[in-house]
């Protein structure tokens, strides 16, 4: 267990500052007995009010914090109190927002739930905020394994269907096509082929989490993250010109496979044409 006997160095400011130290030195004190008594969920209240008292103690206390907000979730979690559990990991960040060992536990207690989507939003800011941190690159790429359906990477390594795509893109901007709204990007393969053939302005939507954020690493590997607006919504929700600043001239989606009728994709594409394609004159 981590020790967390942290030196309160403070140039004291009248009895206000005074008090403030007193209670934040008992706290401590407190936090460390409950520890020893394995009292986790005392314990993660006595650190929380440390923290919002005395901000300048988060590095000192921080492993201490976090093996105990990994303890108190626990319990939690074997007493099903999931939305208590929520609310703490949700303090935690709101503490340590750049801490990768805590999105990387909130991630795997929300892929245990079966929130896999949501887990890996987690593991993948995890990764972002440490690439070498092994037990976060491994979470996400196994969420991703359940999210990303195997047709994807068909599709992805079909050269021939790949070609015939980029070849009706092209002569649609050539024929004058400008603007370019592709519907559920998935890794954002087409909306590149899109600013490839030079449209001007390029919009693509994934209602996917993982796949959203897969799209924005795959478009800036390509440095083409200020040419691409990406967008986590469905297309039944893009707003003009809330999202876009008006309709585009060319839809293009890669989405009709089993999903045809379960992912929406025809009422998405009725959608389009009615309210975010320039209708013909």
């Amino acid at each position: 267990m981590p020790n967390s006997n942290a030196k309160f160095n403070c140039s004291p400011r009248g009895g206000q500052e005074a008090g403030r130290r007193e209670l934040v030195s008992r706290s401590l004190q407190s936090a460390q007995h409950c520890l020893e008594d394995q009292d986790f969920g005392t314990a993660y209240a006595h650190y929380l009010l440390v923290l919002n008292l005395a901000p300048e103690l988060k590095t000192s206390v921080k492993e201490t914090f976090q093996f105990t907000l990994f303890k108190w979730a626990e319990e939690l979690d074997s007493l099903a109190r999931i939305q208590d559990l929520f609310n703490c990991y949700e303090q935690a960040l709101e503490l340590y927002p750049n801490d990768e060992v805590i999105c990387n536990s909130m991630g795997e207690h929300l892929f245990r739930m079966g929130f896999r989507d949501e887990a890996a939003g987690y593991f993948h800011k995890a990764v972002k905020l440490n690439p070498d941190f092994a037990d976060a690159k491994e979470n996400f790429y196994r969420v991703a394994n359940w999210l990303v359906e195997r047709w994807h990477f068909i599709m992805l390594n079909d050269a021939k269907r790949n070609l015939t795509y980029l070849k009706a893109i092209e002569n649609a901007v050539r024929s004058g096509c400008k603007s370019v709204l592709d519907i559920g990007t998935g890794t954002g393969i087409l909306s590149m082929f899109a600013k490839k053939a030079g449209a001007s302005f390029v919009y693509a939507c994934e209602l996917s989490k993982t796949m959203y954020e897969l799209a924005r690493d795959v478009v800036a590997a390509n440095n083409m993250e200020r040419e691409i607006k990406l967008l986590h919504l469905k297309s039944l929700d893009i707003e003009i010109p809330k999202h876009m600043p008006e309709r585009v001239s060319l839809v293009v989606t890669e989405t009709v496979d089993a999903g045809l009728f379960g992912e929406g994709i025809v009422e998405s594409l009725i959608h389009a044409w009615e309210h975010l394609l320039l209708q013909p004159k």
